[in-house]
């Protein structure tokens, strides 16, 4: 298949892997962050981090959207379906998500809650007309790339006049986590680890282009390398990375060029600025209160927006102790440092949020990697 079945090719990912192991400088270590948890998928899947050589470590970052979503804003959904009563629509990854009190959503709703998995927020907007007595609220989370969808479906409504529509908006900014990762004393208070450079998010760098990364470039001095979900593409970026901090460069460059130019998708822009402002602050699990790193919806559409609607208020929960999600987002720790992954927690038990979708560390770690963690036992 075009554009797939090429960036999967075996052997020029091992030739990629011997020209790393030419470059990277034998006498010190390098250490990328992939940002976002498509990337984190692919490389464990794939194998990438088998051919990287060994001074060239790949830190997973807080790009997973549900791995971020912070115990209290799931609990603000449950809420809504078991105590006043609402249709509550989201996607898939997001019903697992453990929040207060052992509950999920897919566990609330066995309690009784009306809450319905959706492919789409125009899939919440079909559930709103067929139950015209209904409340419905869209559970919205995810970064730039699913905000523009969630903008277009508030839009609609507001033309339909659908009264009984609204949306928990938990859309989270790429720039901001990466600036509060790079400069905040509160991260830095709960652990951080040495970053070289990051390879740029794929999907999100779609809608918001390259131009925003430029600023991490030049007054942080950490290269960024936008790149592709395909294990090729994570590799390419991956030597150029190399190849920059080699040089004492540090730019944006676009290895995925063939989806991405530098100012993005103009039009999803206008209409996620025309629905949605910055919130001051919004906690992520892991990071803390983030400042400016999400978005809520505009007085314009008030209507719309379930936080005002139903008077909603936001209490902060701290994560089961045994869990190391926090830490794992961070790059601060492993999966298989976790003292429960694998045993406690697994995909079908998630403790920690980063168990729950195939783009979060723990997840992926257990699909594809863990079985390279147990010692080989040779018989006599």
């Amino acid at each position: 298949m075009k554009y797939i079945d090429e960036f999967r090719d075996g052997e020029v990912a091992r030739k990629i892997g011997e020209r790393l192991r030419g470059e990277a400088d034998p006498a010190r270590q390098y250490s990328f962050m992939e940002f976002c948890g498509g990337h984190t998928h692919a490389i464990s899947r794939y194998g990438v981090r088998e051919l990287l050589p060994p001074n060239v470590r790949m830190i997973h970052g807080p790009g997973c959207p549900v791995c971020v979503l912070p115990i209290g804003r799931v609990d603000m959904a449950i809420k809504l379906a078991l105590e006043r009563g609402v249709i509550v629509c989201t996607y898939g990854d997001t019903m697992r998500v453990p929040a207060s009190d052992n509950l999920s959503l897919t566990k609330a709703k066995a309690r009784g809650g009306d809450i319905r998995m959706v492919y789409s927020a125009t899939d919440a907007l079909t559930v709103a007309r067929d139950n015209p007595g209904r409340e419905v609220v869209f559970f919205a989370i995810g970064f730039e790339t699913t905000t523009p969808p969630t903008a277009l479906a508030i839009l609609r409504a507001q033309r339909e006049g659908l009264a009984n529509f609204s949306v928990l908006c938990c859309h989270v900014l790429t720039p901001s986590a990466i600036t509060h990762i790079l400069e905040s004393p509160e991260v830095r208070r709960y652990g951080t680890v040495p970053i070289d450079g990051f390879v740029g998010p794929a999907h999100v760098s779609i809608v918001i282009g390259s131009g925003p990364y430029e600023h991490f470039a030049e007054e942080y001095r950490k290269p960024v390398v936008i790149a592709g979900f395909e294990p090729l593409d994570v590799m390419q970026a991956i030597l150029m990375l190399v190849r920059q901090v080699n040089e004492g460069r540090a730019h944006v460059e676009n290895e995925f060029s063939r989806a991405v130019d530098r100012d993005g998708n103009l039009g999803a822009q206008q209409k996620v600025s025309e629905v949605f402002e910055l919130r001051p602050t919004f906690e992520w699990r892991g990071l803390g209160e983030v400042p400016y790193s999400a978005l809520k919806i505009r007085p314009a559409f008030a209507q719309f927006d379930a936080e005002r609607r139903f008077g909603l208020g936001y209490t902060p929960v701290a994560d089961n102790k045994a869990c190391e999600c926090g830490a794992i987002l961070r790059g601060v720790k492993q999966p298989t440092d976790c003292k429960i992954f694998g045993t406690v927690c697994t995909p079908e038990n998630p403790v920690g949020s980063c168990m729950v979708s195939s783009e979060g560390a723990c997840a992926a770690h257990y699909a594809y990697g863990r079985f390279k963690d147990i010692p080989v036992k040779v018989m006599a």
